[in-house]
């Protein structure tokens, strides 16, 4: 299966692979949110694409497209498009560069980053019918106050994955009480004894509980008290592949 990536200009911002490092994990205390395995895996499910330009974004609260004051750190004629307040409303507008194609039944999720964190600008999300559209999309991020938000050269301002959203429409969401499955039920309720117990002792600055600092069963992809085969196709690093030149 081939993700196909046209160039729409001559010099398109970099495509990589998701990066699992975010500056706000790396200042927790022993980086403790990168033994969220959710977290991770969240920020290396896609590709990033790259700012090509270092560049402030300046909104003053109004309505109007001249509202938003864009300014590169580096004058350059390809910067304006890139860049843009195209909407007004307070979006700003940046451009991926691509035009991608999926195979049929594969749409594509545009997004901000996964817990990528900018104060005073949210990314907004777009799902894309990339298996037939001719023409690209843009990403756009809305300031939530009157502000100047910066993004570096590098920063991944665009996250883009892949989804078979048309078969959501066949799932039927059911309520089911845990009792009507005794083998699940079985599973969390040794799930909840070992996590009360470990918090207990932790708590309670039990020197094992300590050292060990946390419990791996989702990590590992391993079942608690063997209540049941551990899952053969758990997976707990992404290794998606990087951008290919080629016809």
């Amino acid at each position: 299966m081939e993700l196909e990536c046209f160039p729409m200009i001559p010099r398109p911002p970099d495509m990589v692979p998701g990066r699992p490092d975010r500056a706000w994990m790396d200042h927790f205390a022993g980086r403790h949110p990168y033994k969220c395995l959710p977290l991770t895996m969240a920020n290396t499910t896609g590709w990033e694409i790259l700012s090509p330009f270092s560049f402030t974004a300046d909104w003053n609260g109004g309505k109007a497209r001249e509202d938003i004051t864009l300014t590169p750190d580096k004058p350059s004629a390809d910067f304006r498009d890139f860049a843009q307040s195209h909407f007004s409303g307070g979006v700003l507008t940046l451009h991926p560069g691509y035009l991608f194609r999926t195979r049929p039944g594969w749409s594509m999720w545009c997004m901000g980053p996964p817990n990528h964190v900018k104060d005073g600008i949210q990314p907004l999300m777009g799902l894309v019918e990339t298996d037939w559209l001719p023409f690209p999309f843009t990403m756009n991020w809305i300031f939530t106050r009157p502000g100047r938000v910066r993004f570096e050269k590098g920063e991944p301002f665009c996250f883009i994955t892949l989804v078979q959203d048309q078969q959501l429409d066949q799932v039927q969401p059911r309520l089911k009480m845990l009792d009507s499955d005794p083998v699940m039920k079985g599973q969390f309720e040794a799930w909840n004894r070992q996590r009360t117990d470990f918090n207990s002792r932790l708590f309670k600055r039990d020197p094992a509980a300590v050292k060990e600092a946390w419990q791996r069963f989702y990590f590992k992809g391993e079942l608690p008290e063997e209540t049941g085969p551990a899952p053969a196709d758990h997976v707990n690093r992404r290794r998606l592949k990087s951008l290919k030149v080629g016809l």
